[in-house]
């Protein structure tokens, strides 16, 4: 087992996710000016913090349904493509660039690697 396919790991990325999404749903203004930086039209707005608290409740998944979880970690990696080609495509070379880098090959490094399936 490594750290990236323990449950503990699953559980702590949710934690994460659940929180990003609260930050989300005003936004905080941090999450509105990165919102603006890329582009992202105000009627899609609405629809990240629903996105973060699915996946969140996706990672949690693991405990009884880690294939779920497996597909969340696959659908969070689509998300952070999206993410990094928007940054890019604005040419926005700042830390939220590099957050949406860092969280890619995580959740496409889990994606490979799958959840430990031996600690039930």
């Amino acid at each position: 087992m490594s750290a990236l396919t323990s449950r503990r790991a699953y559980l702590a990325l949710a934690a994460v996710q659940a929180a990003d999404a609260a930050a989300c749903v005003g936004p905080v203004a941090p999450v509105k000016k990165a919102f603006d930086d890329v582009g992202l039209p105000e009627e899609l707005r609405p629809l990240i913090p629903v996105v973060k608290a699915a996946s969140a409740v996706g990672l949690l998944s693991v405990v009884r349904f880690p294939a779920l979880a497996r597909l969340t970690t696959f659908m969070l990696t689509v998300y952070f493509v999206l993410a990094v080609g928007s940054h890019l495509r604005v040419r926005d070379i700042s830390p939220n660039l590099i957050a949406a880098s860092a969280f890619l090959a995580l959740f496409g490094t889990m994606t490979v690697e799958g959840p430990d399936l031996r600690a039930r």
